[in-house]
């Protein structure tokens, strides 16, 4: 080998060892040129060793008796933490923790004592929180940047044998640290605070997320002038949003809403009981309303319990504004009844009258009726008499010939 100033050096035939072949055997993988002590030329070796020996690692260095029985002991709760290290090309107990505190205040006690800057190990951290398999626990993955490759490489194959032996569904997270400040307390708070704040925007994404942020807090009144009014979002005062609950949880059977012009808000009038025959006089006739009726009837043997909303606009008497401002706060008003409040709405109806308001209206409003199948006709028959002559059929011999 040449060495040179750069601390690089010509390798002719490279050989690293192989732990997963079944054989015991060594790769040799020939390197051309120049190549430099890093990651990437491990990688390589590897992935032709992987390409040559199919074989997985993680079936090479299988769990011993003993840890077995340990996890098992672990995983009622009693342990606070667990070191597991490969000792002849096996799994096996380093050392544990009983509890002594809560789990953030024994941590950096605990877990940096065992961690060692030449030898790569794994770190089961028992949490105080629980799921339906019991207490959650923390992975950690220590492989420090000064221990040895073939150990990095060992330990990096077997990871998954670990949390299988040990069992996934207690894992709640995962870490993986070169140095100690990686997987410190402060560090694991580090890595959960990221995981939960939002993916990186590229600079088109964040100028969209602007916008539709700026579109939120534009003020909308009946003064500001856009071209066009797509939704306006109005306030549901806290009386309708009570109302609208107590009609989820069938307390009541009838909301009438309306809009305050004035505050820009969506008032509660009243929620009285309210038979089918009782809702043409719900409907005021000078001005428009929003309701809501739970329409309890049967269907087809099945009783059935739907909400309707009804949006009455009595024609142009109302004024434009009005109209507009009721036309415009519809939408939004039902995707936050069914968004936020969950209420499913069986049928939306805009009416104009009360009158129109009949126990037989709303039944097919709600059960439409399916179209029915219709008969095709049979081909008509041609008219008699005008088919033309019939055709003479000759018998055998009529044209002299002989049969």
């Amino acid at each position: 080998m040449n060495f040179s100033s750069s601390n690089s050096y010509f390798v002719p035939v490279a050989v690293v060892p192989f732990p997963g072949c079944p054989s015991r055997s060594w790769a040799e993988l020939p390197v051309q040129g120049k190549c430099g002590w890093c990651r990437c030329f491990i990688h390589q070796h590897l992935n032709y060793c992987l390409a040559k020996h199919p074989w997985s690692l993680d079936k090479f260095c299988p769990a011993t008796t003993e840890l077995r029985d340990f996890f098992a002991k672990a995983r009622n709760g009693s342990v606070r933490l667990i070191k597991v290290i490969i000792e002849d090309e096996q799994l096996v107990l380093g050392a544990h923790k009983e509890l002594s505190r809560r789990w953030d205040a024994d941590y950096d006690a605990f877990v940096l004592p065992l961690l060692d800057e030449q030898q790569p190990c794994y770190v089961l951290y028992r949490l105080d929180s629980q799921n339906a398999q019991g207490y959650e626990w923390l992975f950690i993955s220590w492989s420090p940047d000064s221990s040895p490759v073939r150990l990095k490489m060992l330990y990096a194959a077997t990871r998954a044998t670990v949390k299988k032996e040990f069992g996934g569904g207690h894992i709640k997270d995962e870490m993986f640290g070169t140095v100690k400040e990686d997987v410190s307390l402060s560090g694991y708070q580090k890595h959960v605070s990221s995981c939960s704040a939002p993916a990186p925007l590229t600079a088109a994404e964040q100028e969209l997320q602007q916008i539709r942020i700026n579109e939120v807090k534009t003020e909308i009144s009946v003064e500001s002038k856009h071209q066009t009014l797509q939704g306006l979002a109005f306030p549901l005062q806290l009386d309708a949003q009570q109302a609208i609950q107590a009609l989820k949880q069938k307390k009541i059977n009838y909301i009438q809403l309306k809009l305050d012009l004035e505050r820009e808000t969506i008032d509660l009038v009243h929620t009285s009981p309210t038979e089918i025959a009782d809702l043409p006089k719900r409907i005021p006739q000078d001005s428009a309303r929003y309701h809501f009726f739970l329409y309890k009837h049967s269907h087809e043997g099945d009783y059935l319990e739907s909400v309707v909303f009804i949006y009455s606009m009595p024609g142009y008497k109302c004024s434009i504004k009005e109209r507009m401002l009721y036309s415009s706060c519809k939408s939004r008003l039902l995707d936050t009844v069914e968004q936020e409040f969950c209420l499913e709405i069986a049928k939306k109806i805009e009416i104009d009258d009360g009158a129109e308001l009949t126990a037989e209206f709303l039944y097919e409003e709600v059960h439409p009726k399916q179209h029915a199948f219709k008969q095709a006709f049979a081909k008509p028959k041609g008219p008699v008499g005008k088919r033309g002559q019939k055709r003479l059929i000759k018998g055998p011999g009529e044209n002299g010939e002989d049969s």
